[in-house]
């Protein structure tokens, strides 16, 4: 069975027709929720903004983005917060968010990802990292393999080394002061195993 988007984003217009031609069009990468006051989202409108589908937050997160403060205020608002316990305590706004996010993402004057290295005893829930060249959730004390199929079978993770993580620093941060990530249910029920 093909996955199912539980989030939308984007990250500007990426599409000329029914191609995508770039990563992105600006630094302000959102996850949306899919329905939002009615409103019919139409994908390859011409000059406008090219809709992403997400399995779930954690997915989004690592790819780079953050809560969109329209249709999602009170996730914005907790991301905000949490953002704001990891540093003087005052929570930043959107701009200061994507910009820092927007360097945390890609290798500077490339299209190649960024990623950085922290100890796998120090990873929060929801953090992705790449394990034998390949992306893996941290959910408890497992690692979940992710691929276009979805989740795959945990396995231990490492008490010790370091991990290679993809989800941005920033967030990284925001995971361990405590917002509540969405993560696909199935990957609690087989973590839990």
């Amino acid at each position: 069975m093909p996955l199912r988007g539980a989030w939308t984003g984007n990250r500007g217009c990426l599409h000329r027709g029914e191609e995508i031609v770039r990563q992105w069009a600006n630094p302000h990468w959102l996850v949306c929720t899919l329905q939002y006051k009615g409103i019919r989202r139409e994908q390859w409108v011409p000059g406008r903004l090219t809709w992403l589908f997400f399995h779930d937050e954690a997915v989004a997160f690592a790819a780079g983005h953050r809560p969109c403060a329209l249709c999602r205020r009170e996730a914005y608002n907790a991301f905000r917060s949490a953002w704001g316990d990891g540093g003087d305590g005052a929570p930043p706004l959107h701009g200061e968010i994507d910009g820092t996010l927007h360097t945390e993402r890609l290798v500077a004057g490339t299209r190649r990802r960024l990623t950085h290295s922290v100890a796998f005893d120090r990873l929060p829930d929801g953090t992705f990292v790449v394990v034998d060249g390949e992306p893996a959730l941290v959910y408890g004390r497992s690692l979940v393999p992710w691929s276009v199929d979805g989740y795959g079978e945990p396995r231990r993770r490492p008490r010790r080394g370091e991990a290679e993580v993809l989800t941005p620093p920033s967030t990284v941060g925001v995971l361990g002061a405590g917002y509540p990530v969405q993560v696909d249910a199935a990957v609690a029920g087989a973590s839990a195993r």
